[in-house]
């Protein structure tokens, strides 16, 4: 079984001598399951156990959208397992055994991840006298934390009034329950820091000032009559005028944040690529072979003999004839950086315009 229930009671007043008291209630069963495990004969005899210890196992399956189990002052959460061996001319023997269930609330979401930021200011005023303005603006890294992790607060306070003010953090738990169509709230602090006192017309700065969340139950978000939600409160004190008062949303997950390696890790094993081919690529070439360990001395001079003029008829005669006989099958020239032949100095450089 397992259910959440709420119930409170509130005083009403129905005239200078009347009063009389308003209850509140409401439930709601998230879970409902029966077993037999022991059934009866068909022919209607009662079953006989001898004397000693008998076991009888048996399983069920949680649905995976159960609320966390809560212990609050106006409600709960509650679910429990409870066994019932009937006897003939006998009571009802029971047993009751209450187990805990934690709702899976990951933290590695984009709604969970994405920073919260707020300012807000105040105007100090003491009988009708302006003391000056109180500004703080702050920011945190991510919405969703678990019980363990350390809050990084970045704020700044601006103190422009004549006297000192003192700036806190804390994180404050905000139980609410509902029934009949009413709110009743509950709020308490869970952990709190203090800072440095601001002197007049100073400002102070926190770089990441550590906020450790301690053990804690997670945020209950789901529940029709019951919610448990967290919210990290930046005020500052003012002397003689009411807080200033900054609260940013908080998510307290059962999931903790992943570690950035094993994330990187991951994604980068998910997105890799083999490159080995890239290596054959990336090799030097080989350098071309020889000239004479592709034409054989014999067979140059042989390629260089003038070839009869019968077998080339009248296509090549003249010097063209000389040109091919020269060059056929020759190696390239080498290179030089020095000209071999350079030009006489008796001939004047050619005019572009001549």
């Amino acid at each position: 079984m397992g259910a959440a229930r709420v119930h409170w009671t509130e005083s009403r007043s129905a005239g200078s001598s009347t009063a009389y008291t308003q209850s509140y209630s409401d439930q709601v069963e998230f879970l409902s399951h029966r077993d037999t495990l022991l059934a009866p004969p068909d022919n209607g005899e009662s079953t006989v156990l001898q004397a000693g210890r008998h076991e009888f196992p048996f399983t069920f399956q949680l649905p995976e959208t159960l609320v966390t189990s809560f212990e609050g002052k106006h409600g709960s959460v509650r679910y429990w397992v409870k066994a019932k061996l009937h006897r003939p001319w006998a009571t009802v023997k029971k047993a009751k055994r209450e187990f805990t269930v934690i709702e899976p609330i990951d933290i590695n979401t984009p709604a969970l991840l994405a920073p919260q930021a707020g300012a807000k200011e105040k105007l100090a005023r003491a009988w009708y006298c302006n003391r000056g303005q109180v500004s703080v603006t702050a920011k945190i890294d991510r919405k969703g934390y678990t019980p363990g992790e350390v809050i990084p607060i970045f704020a700044e306070i601006d103190n422009c009034t004549s006297r000192a003010v003192v700036p806190k953090a804390a994180i404050i738990q905000t139980q609410t329950f509902i029934a009949r169509g009413t709110k009743k709230q509950k709020r308490s602090v869970v952990t709190s820091i203090t800072g440095d006192s601001i002197p007049a017309g100073k400002r102070e700065v926190w770089h990441g000032r550590a906020l450790k969340i301690p053990p804690v139950g997670p945020s209950i978000l789901q529940c029709r009559i019951l919610q448990v939600e967290y919210s990290l409160k930046v005020c500052v004190d003012i002397p003689g005028t009411s807080k200033l008062l900054l609260e940013l949303p908080l998510v307290i997950g059962t999931i903790p944040l992943h570690p950035f390696g094993s994330r990187t890790s991951s994604v980068s094993s998910q997105y890799s690529v083999n490159m080995d081919w890239l290596s054959t690529i990336l090799e030097q070439p080989e350098a071309p072979p020889e000239y004479s360990a592709v034409v054989s001395s014999p067979e140059a001079e042989q390629s260089l003999a003038p070839p009869c003029r019968s077998e080339l008829g009248d296509i090549l005669e003249g010097p063209f004839f000389a040109y091919i006989q020269e060059f056929r099958l020759r190696p390239p020239p080498l290179y030089s950086e020095v000209d071999p032949n350079p030009p006489s100095d008796g001939i004047r450089p050619r005019c572009m315009t001549c």
